[in-house]
């Protein structure tokens, strides 16, 4: 894809299993913005180039477009192994990335988007995610999309994160 040009359209797919090493090299690409932030660039980048294996038992989304990664997302349904700062029952997102010259076209917000359909469609009553204020693009549309801040997480290499939730049942499909 041609940075730059405006993106026409999109596929939200499952990953594939030959998806996994470009869905491992998007995860360091999209978070490559912010390695001045993190304390241990290299051990974080490390963790992150690996990205596609935390997936299990959850599911791995990609964005697509014209045989291009744009995008990638794990999600978690309730009862998932996830870390312990969210509760059992909820369903999770999380590692969500856009590669950079695919920012500004909706990707994100598909892939989130989809997310919080998986949750519906699993019957959660909350759904969670983690960011930092660090990430000044993704927490705002987070906010925009209905999200709140729930409690603090434990540091990421220095820097802080946040669990934000939204109440499913209660949530207004398309707001944007």
């Amino acid at each position: 894809m041609s940075s730059g040009l405006p993106l026409r359209q999109f596929l939200i797919r499952d990953a594939h299993p030959g998806d996994r090493d470009a869905v491992d090299r998007l995860g360091v690409a999209a978070f490559e913005q912010f390695r001045d932030a993190y304390d241990d660039w290299p051990l974080f980048s490390e963790k992150i180039s690996s990205m596609s294996s935390w997936a299990p038992p959850g599911e791995l989304l990609v964005a697509t477009a014209e045989q291009s990664l744009l995008g990638a997302v794990i999600y978690l349904a309730p009862g998932q192994h996830r870390p312990g700062f969210f509760e059992s029952d909820w369903a999770v997102m999380r590692m969500l990335v856009v590669a950079p010259d695919a920012r500004g076209h909706g990707v994100g917000r598909a892939l989130a988007q989809e997310c919080l359909a998986r949750g519906d469609r699993d019957g959660a009553t909350t759904f969670a995610l983690h960011t930092s204020e660090l990430m000044s693009v993704a927490l705002p549309m987070y906010l925009r999309m209905g999200f709140e801040w729930k409690a603090s997480a434990p540091t990421i290499h220095g820097v802080a994160y946040a669990v934000y939730t939204m109440a499913l049942g209660k949530r207004k499909k398309g707001i944007s």
